[in-house]
Formats: C-alpha cells, structure tokens, sequence
C-alpha cells in the first residue's frame, strides 16, 4: 500500500478493510451456511499461497533486495505470476503503463477466464510492486500470492461460470496508484460499464492486523463481510486505507469496489486487540515500508483467512450453480427465530429479546422495533445468499403491529428493503390482529448475496410497534 500523500483530483474516499478471526471460530475453509444450494468454493491452500510468497521473496533476493516497480525485481515478479497463469490455460496479457506511471516502471499484467457473460464482469487485484527498502512480503506479495493462488483454483475447478472473472496485477501503486488509474483511464465508457466490481487485496497478512472490508456496508462488500462474518471475525470498515490503494482508481470512474487488508501503520486500538487478538498500541504491520518487510513478516492465519475469503466472493459473483436450479432455502436465513442471541443480525440489535409483557410467534424471543411515541428510526439487517436456484424465492417473517395512531393515515412505518432498495411497507394502519405472516418477493435476487434490512421509522408523536418473528427463506 502507497504512503498517504496529494494527488491533485484524488480526494474521494476509498476504505479498506481489516481483521482477525478467534481461535475457537469456524475452520477457514468452511462456508457460510447461505452457500448450502451453490458450487461450494474451493478451500485455498495457504501452502501454496506461501510458495509463491517465496518465489517472489527469492526475486527480490536476486535483485538487489527489492520488487520496486522500476526494476528488475518486479519484472521477475511479473514474469513468475505470467509464467503460472499460462501454464494454468489463462491468455495473459502485459500493459506497458504509457502515461502517469514512473519512468522505466514495468507492466501491468492482466489475465481473464474465459468464460461467463462478458457483459458482466466482477475484477480481481492486487499490485505486485513494492518499495524500493525492502522485499515486500506483506506489502504486497501477500495480496498478489492469495490472487495468484485464487487464478489457478478457478482454472482447476473449471465451473460453470454465469459472470466473467478478469485478474489483474498493478505495476507502479507505490508511487501513486498509476499502474491501475492508467488501466482504468484507458479503457472506453462501454468497458467500464461492463465491470460491475473491483475487489482489491493489499497487505492481508499484517502480524499484528486486524481484518478489515473496504466500503464494508456496500452491496459489493457483501460475500466479503458474509464470509468473515461466517467465521466469527466482526471486520471493520478500513479508514487508514482509504484513497491508498488501487481501488481507488476504479472508484473514481463510478465502478464499485471492495477488498480485504490487515492494516500498516496504524495503531491498533484496546477494542480490536480485545476482540482479534494481538497488541494494543502497536503497528498493525510493524514492517510497513521496512527492510524487515520478508517471510517473517506475515500472518499465515490472516492470510489463510483472506484467500479463502476471495474464493468465496469469487464463487459467489461469478459461479454456476452447477445443479440445475435447486433451490434448497434451508439454513439461507441465519437465527430466523431470533433463539440464539443477536448474530448475525446488525444494526438495533437491542429490539431482539424476550420482550415482557408479549407473547413471540414462536419460542420466547423477537425483534421489537419502533414502539417509542418519539421521532426515530430501529432497523436490523442480515446479509445472504439467495441460491440461483430460488427464482421463486420470498422473504417470509410473522409482523405484529401494535399502535396508538388511529384513522387512515401512515404516520408510522415498516418496511423491508434489499440493498437499499424497498420491496414492501407496511404502517400503523395495519395494526390489530396478532401475528400475521407476511412476504417479500426475492426473486429478482437468485443467485446473488444481498443485504436483507428490516427498519420501523417513527414520527414524533403516538407510538407504533412492529413485532417481527421467525423470517425465512421461502421458495415457491
């Protein structure tokens, strides 16, 4: 990751993302429970990803000690990532960065697989030049290895693919992010259209990182968050990376991005060193920009953690299911019932309870939102997977609706909203009969992970309650 310095035009905000995973949570190569109906995603083998961590810390050793875009270094690193990919079946191609970029940087070097519907395109990447002080094994041989690695899984498993995946490692990011603006600045309005995200990967393996998603509440970041949400790990949405790194670029051409990272020289908090582990008050990466920046510098569990996390979002924006349209809704909708504490619900986790006084639809506990007599807004909100299958696919939930409002107007309301945008609303007006099931169409969303939010918004007078129970996932 580039120092933070001006870039005249450049003040959009990027964020990264860093975390760590508990020792007791889930192993790395376990799924979500929301991919039980999909192509499961291979378990990428952190071996591997540390063999091409040493192959590129062997270069910098033949090259004066250092992968700095301008060098030799990085053109052996290039060479040994091209070198895999075609041997892997992938056409690869190497873009001279003509404008912007330092004089005498190497290339860009670009791989797509080539199938999927090329109108639709999720990219994957990772810069593979570092500083000129040291071998830049986390900074950023970590992020180039675990997209390498990602590449050759996606090329032996060979699935069906419904979107097309492109990879993509930058030259000249140390220096400002040239290699990846000059890709994306030369490639036609229709181009860019056609790229619906980018997902970034620099520095994942910090020692003492924590795992952060870059822009964590976007609909992009969504298997990123699912996966490392699955493991228990509750990321954070990244500040200090943000403007940084290469996603940056595809940003400031409207194109969505997300990514993983562990964090450089910022300072962990008591907070995250309570939750992940590691030391408050040091250094995520005490090697940021360093001479000690080697194979001694890298987390193997976060970098475990966050190749498989690739794999995941990969299989999830780009793989067929493979199964000829099951549609198995078992399991899509985590603590449905609310029994088992707040996970993985966000946002008022508070209004879930074994509330006194109400009766829940089923068991002891549910969600109470609203119900204050006060202007205000209680939503919580839950991200899955619908499976490809499911093109008949609903939201069932139990709404009661409790209120002191009277007449015909919606002073008060409820509504369900996927990815921001609403599916069904319901007010104060549908109050009075206990417990009655309603739905919301996800059909329009099979195949895809989304963010599934349900908010109550009170005016500031007469209060309304919205009781909600046992959600599922429902196929017609």
């Amino acid at each position: 990751m580039k120092r933070r310095f001006a870039l005249a035009g450049t003040l959009l905000a990027l964020v990264l993302g860093f975390g760590a995973l508990p020792a007791a949570a889930t192993p790395s190569g376990t799924s979500p429970a929301s991919t039980t109906t999909a192509l499961a995603a291979p378990d990428i083998s952190v071996t591997a990803v540390r063999t091409h961590l040493e192959e590129l810390s062997a270069v910098a050793a033949r090259n004066g000690g250092n992968r700095r875009s301008t060098t030799q270094g990085y053109r052996d690193s290039v060479a040994y990532v091209k070198g895999r990919l075609q041997a892997a079946g992938y056409t690869v191609t190497e873009q001279p960065c003509t404008s912007g970029c330092t004089s005498g940087a190497g290339p860009n070097l670009i791989a797509e697989w080539p199938r999927g519907d090329a109108d639709n395109v999720y990219m994957f990447g990772a810069h593979l030049d570092g500083v000129s002080a040291g071998p830049g094994m986390n900074d950023n041989a970590s992020g180039s290895a675990a997209l390498l690695e990602n590449a050759l899984a996606l090329a032996r498993e060979n699935p069906d693919l419904r979107n097309r995946v492109r990879f993509a490692w930058w030259t000249d990011e140390e220096q400002g992010l040239n290699g990846s603006y000059f890709y994306v600045r030369s490639l036609s309005s229709a181009e860019r259209s056609r790229i619906k995200a980018y997902y970034n990967f620099d520095m994942i393996a910090s020692v003492n990182g924590g795992y952060f998603i870059n822009r964590i509440t976007s609909a992009a970041a969504a298997p990123m968050k699912a996966y490392w949400d699955s493991l228990g790990l509750r990321p954070e949405e990244n500040t200090e990376g943000a403007g940084r790194s290469d996603d940056y670029s595809f940003e400031r051409y409207g194109i969505p991005t997300s990514g993983y990272a562990m964090g450089a020289s910022a300072r962990k908090t008591a907070a995250q060193a309570a939750k992940w582990g590691g030391t408050s008050g040091a250094s995520y990466d005490p090697c940021y920009h360093r001479a000690c920046d080697t194979l001694s510098n890298i987390n193997t569990t976060g970098l475990d953690r966050a190749a498989d996390g690739i794999a995941y979002t990969l299989w999830q924006q780009a793989v067929g299911t493979g199964g000829g349209g099951v549609c198995d809704t078992a399991g899509v909708i985590g603590n449905g019932g609310f029994e088992s504490g707040t996970a993985p619900w966000t946002g008022t986790t508070a209004a879930i309870a074994a509330h006194t006084g109400r009766p829940a639809h089923g068991g002891t506990r549910f969600a109470w939102l609203g119900g204050n007599g006060s202007a205000g807004t209680e939503s919580i909100s839950q991200t899955v997977t619908v499976p490809a299958g499911c093109t008949g696919a609903s939201l069932g939930f139990w709404l009661r609706v409790e209120t002191a409002e009277s007449g015909t107007r919606a002073y008060d309301t409820f509504t369900v909203r996927v990815n921001g945008t609403t599916l069904a609303t319901w007010s104060n007006v549908h109050a009075g009969g206990g417990w009655t099931q309603r739905s919301a169409d996800l059909s329009a969303y099979a195949g895809q992970t989304v963010t599934v939010t349900f908010t109550a918004t009170e005016d500031r007078s007469l209060q309304t309650g919205f009781l909600l129970d046992d959600v599922s996932l429902q196929s017609d």
